[in-house]
């Protein structure tokens, strides 16, 4: 089977380790060309001495190059500012797809094991962000047992391992992740905070998840959560259970208040996670960005082989 050609936006950490991925595990993509806008960044280095077609002069240089025509696949790696300036350039090509891993949110959210199908033809979807790309399976996990009302993330990443795009979207990081516990976790309400952990040396992502929930069968929930651990790993093998996923109970007698929701009771679920990245070009303590990267290539992968038939 033929590869489909895929471009980059996006010449910074989280592009060029998607390009690593793509180059070393990827059966059915192939790497045309990594774009960035400054020609001495290190991505774009790497890039040529990996065989791969550049260009440092943005979106409208990626559309001018020769290669544009086979490219089916783009990837945007840059920030959520940027990337309405791409989409508005992509969008007049209707046989490219465009994969956003910025919290832009133009396109659907979009969390392979989660809500995948319901995508597979709109020609802009959203990685949300790393915090949703680790907590929103696992509400969706308990949402498939018992009604959510209430779905809170924390996702703790080492400060080394958020570069200047990652700060510069912090707060569509928080927007876009509680609309996506929403709209695919399936919480009636989400709420979503990100910390950045200076500790040395640094620490792995860890993701914690609460959710408020009606009662349900505690063995159900905690079996659906380990299957939804086990489909993610399938693209995320750092992916993993931190502790047992521990219960609570909030009687009626003791209901506690969710703003936009009101007094609540029902049963609390806590689940502590953490991601341990790959290494293929970031630290293995950077889970947050290797978790975007993954569920990207999972997505593109998925698209290609899914239209091939395979």
């Amino acid at each position: 089977m033929s590869k489909t050609k895929v471009a980059i936006i996006g010449s910074g950490n989280i592009g060029t380790d998607l390009m690593i991925k793509i180059i070393r595990l990827s059966d059915c993509l192939e790497m045309s060309v990594l774009v960035g806008i400054d020609p001495d960044s290190d991505g774009l280095a790497r890039a040529k001495r990996m065989n791969v077609h550049t260009c440092h002069t943005g979106v409208d240089g990626l559309i001018a190059t020769p290669e544009w025509d086979e490219i089916k696949l783009v990837f945007d790696a840059t920030s959520a500012k940027a990337h309405a300036y791409n989409w508005s350039k992509i969008q007049a090509f209707p046989d490219k797809k465009m994969i956003d891993l910025t919290p832009a949110a133009i396109g659907p959210y979009l969390v392979p094991p989660v809500n995948f199908l319901e995508n597979i033809e709109v020609p802009n979807v959203n990685m949300v962000t790393c915090g949703g790309q680790a907590t929103i399976p696992i509400v969706a996990a308990i949402n498939q047992v018992a009604k959510v009302y209430y779905g809170e993330i924390v996702a703790s990443i080492a400060s080394k391992s958020a570069g200047p795009g990652t700060r510069a979207n912090i707060d569509e990081f928080t927007e876009t992740t509680a609309k996506a516990i929403e709209e695919v976790g399936g919480a009636e309400k989400g709420k979503a905070i990100i910390v950045l952990n200076p500790a040395e040396p640094p620490m792995v992502m860890r993701d914690t998840v609460f959710t408020l929930s009606e009662n349900g069968d505690r063995e159900k929930i905690k079996q659906s959560v380990i299957d939804m651990v086990t489909e993610v790993q399938k693209y995320v093998p750092g992916y993993q259970l931190h502790q047992e996923v521990q219960f609570d109970d909030i009687p009626a007698s003791a209901p506690v208040f969710i703003e936009g929701l009101g007094l609540k009771h029902g049963l609390k679920t806590t689940v502590l996670l953490k991601v341990v990245g790959a290494g293929h070009y970031l630290p293995e303590y950077a889970g947050n960005l290797d978790i975007m990267t993954s569920a990207a290539r999972a997505t593109a992968e998925r698209i290609v082989n899914l239209k091939s038939g395979s």
